[in-house]
C-alpha cells in the first residue's frame, strides 16, 4: 500500500481553552503532525493562561485571530456572536496573506464550511461533537430528547440558527462523529443529512499520561495526598453534574462496611474554569454550597502559572480538606492525580455525554471508572462480569453511585491489578492517539481525493444572503 500523501491541514476551533473538545482537537493535531502532516490551528480565542500546554509551548502552531465581536451581549446571543466570530476568522483564512492548505478540519461550529469550499476551493471535513440545536433545547434521557420550555422569543431566535447549522453542516464533504451515540443523534435530528457520519473516536497521547511524575514539584505537592482519593476531571459547568460526585461521596462516608477507608477519603474536583463564563461561576458556587450542606471541608486552588486567582469562599481550609476544587489544572497535575497510588477511582458524572475523554484518561492509567450509563461512556467503559470489567456504568443517582463506590473500595489488590491491566489494554488499542491519527488521516485523504469543489449555486446564494444579514444583525447590537 502506498504511503498517504503529506497534507497541509488547517484546524478551525472556536475557543482553545481547557475541555474535552479542546483536548480532542489538540491530540488530533498532534497525531497528524506525528505522521508527517503540516498542521496549523486557527481559533478566535486563545488565552495562554487558560489552555493546554501544547498550544502554548510551541508544540503546535496556533493562530489566534482576535475577533472584534464579543462572546455575548449582556449574557445573551452566544450562538449569534459565535457565528460572527467564526466569519471573522474565515475572512482571514480567505485573504491573500493566509497560508494555503490542502484541506480544512472544522469542528463544533459549521458556519464557515460553505465559504471555505467556494472561496478557498478546498474540501472540508467536519468533526461533529454534538448538534448545537440539541444542546440549546434540552438533554437526552434514555436516548430521547427531553425538551425544555425555551419560550417564544428564544424559539424565534433559534430557528434561523438551527437552520444555519443544518445547511452548513451538510455542505461538509465528509462528516465524522466522536461516537456512535453522536452519529445516531446527528442523523436523527439533522434530517437533511443523508449519510451516517463515520465514527472516529477521540484518541489520547498515551505517553503523556504515562510520563514519570516529579512528586517533589511544588505544583504536584499542592494537589496530591496520601489519603485515599476519588477524582473527577470536568469543566465547571452545570451540565457536567459534578454535584453527583459530592453527594455520592458524602453518602459513601456513612457506609459502615468501608468506614476504615471512606472516613479518611478525599474528593478532588478538577477542571477548566473561566471567570468570563457565568456558568462556570454559578457552577462552582453551587458546588461549594453543596459541600457545606454535606458538612464537608473544602479548599479552592489554582496553579500559580495560571495567573488567575482562585475565588475566595468563607470556610475554606488549607489543611487536608475533604474536597479539593482544582481550577485550570496543569498537565503535570493531571498526570499526578491519575497516577498517584492513593487514587482509587475516576468519577465521570455527565449523563448522555457525546463521548467523554475522562473515562479513557482514567483507563490508560489503570483506574476503575464510575460513569453514567448513557452516551459515549457506554462505548468506552466495559461494565461486564469481573473478568472483563474496566468500570461501572450506573444511573446518575447518588445512592446508586455510592453503592458502586463501595464496591470499588472493597476491591482486593489482585482484582484491582487485573482491572488496571484490562483498562490499559483497551485504552491503548481502541483510544490511543495513534489509532485516531491513522483513521483521521484516512478520512482527510478521502476528503481531498474528492477533487474539485462543486457547490449548489442557488443554495449557496441564499446562504450568503443569510450570513450577510447575520453580520448586520450582530453589528447593530454592538
Amino acid at each position: 500500500m502506498a504511503p498517504a500523501p503529506k497534507l497541509r491541514v488547517a484546524f478551525i476551533h472556536p475557543d482553545l481553552g481547557i475541555g474535552g473538545a479542546e483536548r480532542l482537537v489538540v491530540d488530533a493535531a498532534l497525531g497528524l503532525q506525528s505522521l508527517g502532516h503540516s498542521v496549523d490551528l486557527y481559533t478566535s480565542h486563545h488565552d495562554k493562561n487558560h489552555c493546554f500546554d501544547e498550544t502554548r509551548d510551541g508544540t503546535l502552531r496556533v493562530h489566534h485571530i482576535i475577533s472584534p465581536f464579543p462572546r455575548s451581549w449582556n449574557g445573551k446571543f452566544h450562538i449569534l456572536f459565535a457565528h460572527a466570530r467564526q466569519l471573522h476568522l474565515t475572512k482571514y483564512l480567505l485573504s491573500s496573506s493566509a497560508p494555503q492548505y490542502d484541506v480544512f478540519f472544522v469542528d463544533q461550529l459549521s458556519t464557515c464550511i460553505p465559504l471555505l469550499r467556494i472561496f478557498a476551493g478546498k474540501r472540508v471535513l467536519f468533526y461533529c461533537h454534538f448538534p448545537d440545536k440539541l444542546l440549546a433545547y434540552g438533554a437526552f434521557v434514555e436516548g430521547k430528547l427531553q425538551k425544555k420550555d425555551v419560550g417564544l422569543l428564544k424559539t424565534v431566535y433559534r430557528y434561523p440558527m438551527d437552520w444555519l447549522e443544518e445547511i452548513t453542516t451538510r455542505q461538509a464533504d465528509l462528516i465524522v462523529a466522536n461516537s456512535n451515540f453522536t452519529a445516531r443523534v446527528t442523523t436523527s435530528h439533522l434530517t437533511s443529512i443523508q449519510s451516517t457520519p463515520k465514527v472516529v473516536y477521540p484518541g489520547i497521547n498515551i505517553k503523556a499520561y504515562q510520563a514519570p511524575v516529579n512528586w517533589t514539584d511544588p505544583d504536584i505537592v499542592q494537589v496530591t495526598s496520601q489519603r485515599p482519593t476519588l477524582i473527577s476531571l470536568n469543566r465547571f459547568e452545570m451540565k457536567k453534574n459534578a454535584a453527583l460526585a459530592i453527594e455520592a461521596f458524602a453518602l459513601l462516608r456513612d457506609k459502615p462496611s468501608v468506614s476504615h477507608i471512606s472516613q479518611n477519603m478525599r474528593l478532588v474536583l478538577a477542571g477548566g474554569y473561566d471567570p468570563r463564563v457565568e456558568d462556570n461561576i454559578r457552577t462552582l458556587n453551587s458546588l461549594i454550597e453543596r459541600a457545606r450542606a454535606s458538612k464537608l471541608t473544602f479548599n479552592v486552588i489554582t496553579p500559580p502559572q495560571a495567573k488567575v486567582s482562585a475565588p475566595s469562599f468563607a470556610g475554606t481550609t488549607t489543611s487536608e480538606p475533604d474536597i479539593l476544587f482544582l481550577l485550570n489544572f496543569t498537565t503535570s497535575q493531571r498526570s499526578a492525580l491519575l497516577q498517584a497510588p492513593s487514587t482509587l477511582a475516576l468519577l465521570y458524572t455527565p449523563a448522555n455525554e457525546h463521548f467523554g475523554i475522562g473515562p479513557v484518561e482514567g483507563m490508560i492509567c489503570g483506574l476503575p471508572i464510575l460513569a453514567c450509563d448513557s452516551g459515549g461512556p457506554t462505548e468506552s467503559v466495559v461494565d461486564q462480569p469481573s473478568e472483563q470489567r474496566t468500570g461501572w456504568l450506573r444511573t446518575p443517582v447518588p445512592t446508586i453511585w455510592s453503592d458502586a463506590l463501595e464496591e470499588i473500595c472493597r476491591m482486593g489488590d489482585q482484582e484491582r491489578a487485573a482491572l488496571a491491566q484490562r483498562s490499559k489494554h483497551r485504552a491503548e488499542s481502541v483510544f490511543g492517539m495513534d489509532s485516531m491519527a491513522k483513521v483521521l488521516e484516512e478520512a482527510l485523504v478521502e476528503t481531498v481525493a474528492m477533487g474539485p469543489v462543486q457547490a449548489p449555486v442557488k443554495e449557496f446564494a441564499f446562504l450568503l444572503a443569510f450570513l450577510v444579514g447575520l453580520v448586520l444583525a450582530v453589528l447593530s447590537r454592538l
